[in-house]
């Protein structure tokens, strides 16, 4: 009977190892799909649009000659396009958040907005483009300026950013509130000088991939009526202007196989914009992740 029930146990033991490897096998595979597919569209891009990728390039205007397109206005207009959605959506998303989870009381209606902010953010990015064509574009006259792309834009990323928020000041321990109430601390400075520094590496980590997804964003400048190709740079924030995704929305839907390569210059020069920005905040993470 001994050596039956041994039998037992390994025979499940040899099952549960066995469905062990085959779920690391699952998912290891997945990991190099995506993996593969990343260093194909890597490799695609980067031989098609490195032959036109050069000083020409990053200072010429649009053209209907793909020889002397440029990616100067657009690039300047991506520029001031995150100099609006970045500041608007940072400060309302973390406002919006630090109310909800320190002065908000905990009950039904504050639970359903709650609730609702978390569907928001799987709203397709069209319909807030709709949205800011009929508010911005049209009931304040903005039209398709720096201004209400911006706007529309810090819309469309604003719930993944409250939800990151919510979630990293949720995740700082009590003790530490209960310290700095002990020692004399109001609610506010309790929370400025101590939730916040230590909910900042969460808050960042969802604000970058919010940010991300802005600057890449064509759907909401289509709808708002932002044309895609201008021989000139806004000059402020009320001025019309044309961004990197329009421009290499452009040149994709061009039937010259030339514009198609130049398209792909676009998109190197948007990645390396996208990783500078991302760099920046990495750092500003990193830095208080190692104070706190």
């Amino acid at each position: 009977m001994k050596y039956i029930n041994q039998d037992i146990v390994n025979k499940k033991m040899s099952s549960r190892l066995n469905i062990n490897m085959a779920f690391k096998g699952i998912f290891l595979a997945s990991t190099l799909f995506g993996l593969v597919v990343l260093a194909v569209l890597l490799y695609r891009v980067f031989t098609q649009g490195i032959g036109y990728l050069d000083l020409d390039f990053l200072m010429n205007m649009g053209s209907r000659f793909p020889e002397k397109a440029g990616i100067y206005a657009a690039f300047i207009g991506s520029l001031w396009l995150m100099g609006v959605i970045v500041p608007v959506s940072f400060i309302l998303a973390v406002g919006t958040a630090i109310y909800l989870e320190e002065y908000a009381k905990q009950n039904k209606i504050n639970q359903f907005i709650k609730i609702n902010i978390s569907n928001l953010a799987g709203v397709p990015s069209v319909v807030f483009g709709l949205l800011g064509l009929t508010i911005f574009a049209r009931a304040f006259h903005l039209g398709h300026s720096v201004l209400a792309a911006g706007l529309t834009m810090s819309l469309l990323i604003l719930p993944v950013i409250i939800v990151a928020a919510q979630e990293a000041i949720r995740s700082v321990p009590r003790d530490l509130r209960d310290a700095s109430y002990g020692m004399g601390a109001t609610k506010w400075q309790t929370i400025i000088r101590v939730v916040l520094p230590a909910a900042i590496p969460g808050i960042l980590t969802g604000s970058i991939l919010a940010f991300s997804r802005a600057i890449g964003e064509t759907a909401p400048l289509v709808v708002i009526g932002v044309p895609t190709i201008l021989l000139f740079t806004p000059g402020s924030i009320l001025d019309t202007f044309t961004a990197l995704p329009m421009q290499i929305y452009d040149w994709t839907k061009r039937p010259q196989e030339a514009f198609h390569h130049v398209a792909a210059s676009g998109i190197i020069i948007l990645l390396v914009l996208l990783l500078f920005m991302n760099s920046i905040a990495v750092l500003i993470r990193n830095k208080f992740q190692n104070r706190y």
